[in-house]
């Protein structure tokens, strides 16, 4: 959706990337830090029912595409590893960091596929969040189904993980389209009505 609202303002190749790589990182900064601060307020179940990770990736992929966006999904759990290794408690744990990192790349890039379809009608916002869920999880539970053997994750204990995370998923079905709507009237219904 970005893309429109700059060829709407003929951005330039390197404002386009100056603009797009700013939004990259806030993203990646909330994907950071919405887990620390449900993790402060709620503990470590507080994180695992709500999701908070996730909302910033969706609202990504909506926002700025599928490469893009890619991008965001597969930094956001590396840096937050990463920033939060620093304080000898990491997050996510190193062992699902790499299933997560896949699980977002795939929330990003399905989500990201439905940017244009967003731009014509943020109601598109709905499937595109919906799809990117459903994908994202499926990925993540083959994944495990794969890895079993030789992880200490099964398959059993991802759907229960799941299950606990039914509120979030709600959360982010609702919250990242309306978002994106309300983006999308503030960013480009104005632009055409001009």
């Amino acid at each position: 959706m970005i893309d429109k609202v700059l060829v709407m303002k003929n951005a330039t190749i390197g404002r386009t990337i100056a603009v797009k790589s700013i939004i990259s990182a806030g993203l990646i900064v909330l994907a950071v830090l919405l887990p620390q601060l449900v993790h402060l307020a709620l503990g470590q179940p507080g994180g695992v029912r709500f999701l908070p990770m996730y909302l910033p990736i969706l609202i990504g992929g909506c926002l700025l595409g599928t490469r893009w966006a890619l991008m965001v999904g597969i930094l956001s759990p590396v840096v937050s590893f990463l920033l939060t290794s620093l304080g000898g408690a990491p997050m996510p744990a190193a062992p699902r960091l790499p299933f997560m990192i896949l699980e977002l790349a795939v929330f990003a890039a399905i989500s990201g596929l439905f940017t244009k379809k967003i731009v014509s009608n943020g109601l598109w916002a709905f499937p595109a969040v919906f799809c990117a869920q459903a994908a994202g999880r499926l990925v993540f539970l083959g994944a495990i189904a794969l890895t079993q053997s030789f992880t200490t994750f099964t398959t059993g204990m991802i759907l229960g993980q799941i299950v606990t995370g039914i509120p979030g998923i709600i959360i982010q079905l609702v919250l990242a389209p309306v978002i994106m709507i309300g983006l999308r009237a503030l960013l480009i219904a104005d632009k055409e009505n001009e």
